[in-house]
């Protein structure tokens, strides 16, 4: 299967951004009906706030509708002026002016000013939130123009500036949830559902064209099909196996990859994966075709790499682990495992993730055929969080990994040495170093390099298994909405769906 693959260059991208009025969708000639959509969910978002660096990518496809940058992405990739309706770069790229746009209003009715850049900023660089640790000075121009300069320059600084502006001051972003986006949030019920409203002062006087979108969150796929089949909401984000069981006469079905990398994340830090022989040894003992074959029905774009496939100009597969038995047991061996002494290993999935639990059961049969005795323990997405993610007490995980901005940075940043988002704990000098140099690399081609050499060297040191883009699905009441864009970030943009006209 072919995909629309990201192939600008970055440095061309932002380019051509600033020529565009505005981050607008598009305005489709059409005369809706349906004014409110209802969205099913199995995740909840793990936070509100879109300045903590914890959160997750269904959270951030939903504040995607809520909270907006400086800049924004579009469906083909490029980014365009938002809340900025203009910047320039100056000093060898040490800084940025941006110039606000006029009559961008919170929620709340405030209208967005220097001083609420400057705070979200500020704030962000505080949390940690990655690439904007570069920043050495925020500065107030005035109140509709702001300054921000560098510590160094670096051409690829522009993507982290999707970052939300929130409002200065607004140090209870938990409870106090004031964006500037197309929709803010009505109300939220937990383990129930969250309601975005139509937010009539928004900038964008034609978005967004719903008047309402319930996302009702449901324990797991089963229990979202049965609802979905009986009626009671009107769409959702689907896998391959879910989509087999609806009839593509009542609902209208939509394929994209969900541009992250699903991986079986590995603890180098933990015995056994802090043996690299064991490591690279699982790697050998996965098929990630036959992954593919037997829980996403044959349908998905194999990744080697920790990037994904979809960033062409950058993506590196020349390092591959072929699937080979044999080879897993030889490593295996000079570990120290044997047919008496195996290797034995438990595999936490979060269990609302119904394709990371297909891909783990299809993991652990194909490890028994290389000597290797697996195990599945489910967890809850707290449970996940605490335990896996931050508390970084496990073996082996599956999930998904995305990136928040158009970038290589985006997949590769958390692979730092001591990052807070490395819960593989992943340490390697020599990708610390590659690393550390392509911040500081303005040559187009040579970042290249140094972005193919950084995948090269994780892959070498087979910091996880990496399985595959995967392709997902979002399915519709048939012939009721249209205007659904598919973006090369893991994203949901309501303002863009309309209502069709009813025959």
């Amino acid at each position: 299967m072919t995909r629309n693959r990201i192939i600008k260059p970055i440095l061309l991208t932002l380019a051509v951004a600033v020529f565009f009025s505005s981050c607008a969708r598009g305005n489709p000639h059409h005369s809706g009906k349906a004014t409110e959509l209802s969205y099913g969910f199995t995740t909840e978002p793990s936070t509100f706030d879109p300045l903590n660096p914890a959160n997750t990518a269904d959270g951030r496809s939903i504040l995607f509708n809520v909270f907006e940058g400086l800049v924004k992405p579009d469906s083909s990739g490029s980014l365009l002026p938002c809340i900025a309706e203009s910047w320039e770069i100056g000093q060898d790229g040490l800084v940025y002016d941006f110039t606000l746009r006029e009559n961008v209003f919170f929620h709340d009715g405030s209208t967005v000013s220097s001083a609420d850049v400057k705070f979200s900023l500020d704030t962000a660089v505080t949390a940690g939130l990655n690439g904007l640790s570069i920043i050495k000075e925020t500065e107030i121009i005035n109140d509709n123009r702001v300054r921000i300069t560098l510590k160094s320059p670096d051409p690829e600084f522009l993507p982290y500036l999707t970052i939300a502006v929130v409002k200065a001051g607004n140090n209870e972003r938990e409870k106090n949830i004031t964006g500037t986006g197309p929709f803010f949030i009505e109300s939220y019920s937990i383990q129930q559902n969250l309601v975005l409203r139509k937010f009539s002062n928004y900038w964008q006087k034609d978005l967004p064209y719903l008047e309402k979108v319930t996302i009702v969150f449901f324990a797991n796929n089963d229990s979202l099909m049965l609802a979905f089949r009986g009626g009671s909401i009107d769409a959702a984000s689907i896998t391959g196996s879910m989509a087999a069981q609806l009839d593509r006469g009542n609902f209208d079905i939509i394929t994209n990859y969900s541009a992250s990398v699903q991986l079986m994340a590995l603890n180098n830090a933990a015995p056994p994966f802090n043996d690299v022989r064991v490591r690279r040894a699982v790697n050998h003992a996965v098929d990630a075709q036959g992954i593919i074959n037997a829980a996403f029905f044959g349908v998905g774009e194999p990744s080697a790499s920790p990037i994904i496939p979809g960033l062409t100009h950058f993506y590196d597969d020349s390092i591959q682990y072929q699937y080979d038995p044999s080879i897993a047991r030889q490593l295996l061996a000079q570990a120290g495992f044997s047919d008496e002494l195996k290797l034995s290993l438990e595999i936490t999935v979060p269990s609302n993730y119904t394709q990371h639990v297909d891909t783990a059961q299809v993991i652990v049969n194909q490890l028994a055929g290389c000597g290797i005795d697996a195990s599945i323990k489910l967890v809850d997405w707290a449970t996940w969080l605490s335990d896996v993610y931050r508390g970084r007490n496990y073996q082996a995980t599956v999930v998904s990994l995305d990136s928040h901005i158009i970038s290589p940075r985006g997949f590769l940043g958390r692979y730092r040495t001591g990052n807070s988002g490395n819960f593989m704990n992943f340490s390697s000098a020599e990708f610390d170093r590659i690393y550390e140099a392509v911040l500081a690399e303005t040559d187009e081609a040579q970042r290249v390099r140094l972005y193919r050499q950084a995948q090269r060297v994780i892959v070498s040191e087979a910091a996880g298994v990496y399985i595959q883009d995967i392709l997902y699905y979002k399915a519709f009441r048939g012939g009721a909405f249209d205007g659904v864009l598919n973006y090369p970030l893991y994203t949901i943009d309501f303002a863009a769906i309309y209502g069709k006209q009813k025959n």
